[in-house]
């Protein structure tokens, strides 16, 4: 039996896979460039969220991962894996670190995410969680593999000032006899609205759209969109409502985001987490207990204990009801300090 880990399964169009399209392989007679310093460390380009695919002909459209963002730097004598905010996590992806070591190239930097499959492929934040021993867990995972979706720096140069279409170009001959943990974020060829309506269908979070003409800039500046099946956001956990009959005593979650400078009330989640997460948000929650609420709160107060607004929870949810709270929201996890998710904002 093969101990290949599952691939994100293609989208179907009329039962017929979409892939994208061969490639050339790269033009060995390019012409040498003056060497570029490498950067110690690249704040990434992040996608602006959209209601629909933006349906102009210059977009790329990708599958869009659940899992963490990171970097890899290659460098002459080392490998260092680094998250979104910066922190080095080598040491907690080694098969990752190790698939890098084998990639025949002496510099690069790799943008791309940590993730876990589940058995239908598709991508799953809380099995990654687990894999590292949940927030703040010191353990290594060997199930994570690294999708890469873009190089920055390339043998000496750096490539961001290129479109995008030849850096994914560059990246994918790079990647073309890479191990197994490291695995190139293939295109999705077709129209923007028929890839979204496929990728919901097969129960994907969504896609993402990429302007391949576009320069690699950092920050969310309209180059990459986001447009999700299922809305999930990073909230802030402001306290707990106990439950004698709730599995580690949790009856649901109270969540916040920001609303200009302060944190505004958006609801409960009761849903989404199994008795080892309950039993850890419930240690967690009462070491950070305190008496003077953080947000405006109506609801009942008897069993709420309020906490101190620390931990930042990944919650899935399908819509907003008319006074802002949050409609049918599920538990995915905690985000990791260390990943610097930010906390959604609500639009005044």
């Amino acid at each position: 039996m093969s101990s290949r880990r599952p691939r994100s399964q293609p989208l179907l169009a009329d039962d017929a896979p979409v892939r994208s399209r061969a490639r050339k392989p790269r033009d060995p007679k390019q012409p040498q460039l003056p060497f570029d310093a490498m950067p110690e460390r690249v704040e990434p380009c992040l996608a602006q969220l959209r209601p629909k695919p933006p349906g102009r002909d210059r977009y790329l459209y990708e599958v869009k991962l659940d899992g963490y963002r990171l970097a890899i730097h290659i460098e002459p004598k080392r490998i260092r894996i680094l998250t979104r905010g910066g922190h080095d996590w080598t040491h907690r992806f080694p098969a990752i670190a190790a698939a890098a070591k084998e990639l025949g190239v002496a510099t690069a930097i790799l943008d791309g995410e940590a993730v876990v499959h589940d058995a239908e492929g598709r991508t799953d934040f809380g099995a990654l969680q687990q894999s590292l021993g949940g927030r703040g867990g010191k353990r290594s995972s060997s199930e994570a593999i690294f999708v890469a979706f873009d190089l920055l720096y390339f043998d000496g140069h750096d490539v961001r000032g290129m479109e995008l279409a030849s850096r994914r170009h560059l990246l994918e001959s790079l990647l073309a006899d890479a191990p197994e943990a490291i695995q190139f974020s293939e295109e999705i060829e077709g129209d923007g609205d028929a890839i979204f309506e496929a990728a919901c269908v097969h129960g994907l979070e969504g896609i993402i759209a990429k302007d391949r003409d576009s320069a690699y800039r950092s920050g969310r500046l309209g180059d990459w969109y986001k447009i999700k099946c299922i809305q999930s956001e990073s909230f802030m956990v402001v306290g707990y409502e106990r439950s004698a009959s709730a599995r580690g005593g949790i009856g649901s979650l109270l969540l916040a985001a920001w609303s200009g400078h302060d944190l505004g009330y958006v609801g409960s989640v009761g849903t989404g987490f199994k008795e080892r997460d309950a039993q850890e948000l419930r240690g967690l929650l009462d070491k950070l207990a305190t008496k003077k609420a953080p947000v405006a709160y109506e609801g009942r107060r008897k069993n709420v204990v309020w906490c101190q607004p620390t931990l930042v929870a990944e919650i899935e949810f399908r819509a907003w009801t008319h006074d802002g709270k949050l409609r049918h929201a599920a538990y995915k996890g905690l985000r990791d300090v260390q990943d610097n998710a930010a906390v959604y904002r609500i639009e005044s």
